[in-house]
């Protein structure tokens, strides 16, 4: 169970922590679930094309990249309603991913492309004594391996860098921006562009370790990682700390299928009634102890 979850982590939290820099920057960035669902589409048939599991994260990164300018483009530079863009670009890539799947490979289906390679294991067969211990450190995917590396990196860039600063000063107060003369609309697009990438390595990570891409293969994750964000107190660890919570909990449910006398279904909701027990309980602490975060 533990090794499942860490791999379940590991997309939710890269996801969360793209999504952390739009939040931080003052843009909610609701659209993380399509461009996890681009993503996914975009790393099967990149690895597909060129039988390589980097190109394939590349090409998910790119497809989240792309819907995240569009974000940027219609929802800050056009002056959009910022929750009807995300939702549009939700809607935009369920409805055009089924599209292009039945033409170019005609299936709306499960995608099976040949020549997609499987997402490698890492430390196979390393052993330290300790079964728990094994589980959490050895064996994982390749894509389990970036996520300390990118807790560490979004700590960094978000709290000891000129980029990091201003990027929170405009979500905080973008006056302070203007008035030494920067503009905060280039921070809002700094930032959805990075978690339009983080969405969309984390969609490729989905499809890869599958080798295939399933319909609505995000599953809500891209809601679940939006409120890691908020359950993680706007900090890289707290996205981490939060990210393996509702994994443990999916860990959990799927365990729990054929031991207890429970409805396969409603076990399998259970990640999804956490997430709402959880924003439910956040939003009572902020009601009686407000956070600067």
């Amino acid at each position: 169970m533990i090794y499942y979850a860490i791999e379940v982590m590991a997309p939710l939290l890269l996801a969360g922590l793209g999504g952390l820099f739009a939040e931080l920057a003052g843009v909610l960035n609701i659209a993380l679930e399509g461009m996890m669902l681009a993503g996914a589409f975009a790393a099967i048939v990149t690895a597909s094309l060129t039988g390589s599991i980097l190109a394939g994260m590349l090409g998910g990164l790119l497809a989240g990249l792309l819907l995240a300018y569009l974000f940027y483009f219609v929802g800050i530079r056009m002056r959009a309603n910022i929750f009807i863009v995300g939702l549009a670009i939700n809607l935009l890539a369920a409805g055009t991913i089924p599209f292009l799947s039945s033409a170019m490979f005609g299936t709306k289906g499960v995608l099976r492309l040949p020549n997609v390679p499987r997402m490698p294991g890492l430390f196979v067969g390393v052993e330290t004594g300790f079964p728990l211990l094994d589980q959490i450190l050895f064996g994982h995917s390749f894509g389990v391996y970036l996520t300390v590396p990118a807790v560490l990196l979004a700590g960094f860039v978000l709290r000891r860098t000129a980029f990091g600063l201003r990027l929170r000063s405009t979500g905080k107060n973008p006056e302070t921006l203007r008035a030494v003369g920067l503009n905060p609309d280039r921070y809002r697009r700094a930032a959805l562009l990075i978690s339009g990438m983080g969405a969309g390595l984390a969609g490729s990570l989905l499809a890869l370790r599958l080798g295939v891409y399933l319909p609505n293969v995000s599953a809500g994750r891209g809601w679940i990682a939006l409120v890691t964000i908020y359950l993680g107190y706007k900090r890289p660890v707290g996205v981490l700390i939060a990210a393996l919570c509702f994994a443990l909990a999916e860990g959990v449910s799927v365990a729990a299928q054929g031991v207890l006398q429970i409805p396969g279904t409603l076990l399998l909701s259970l990640p999804y009634i956490l997430t709402v027990v959880a924003m439910i309980v956040y939003s009572a602490m902020r009601r009686v102890a407000p956070s600067d975060a």
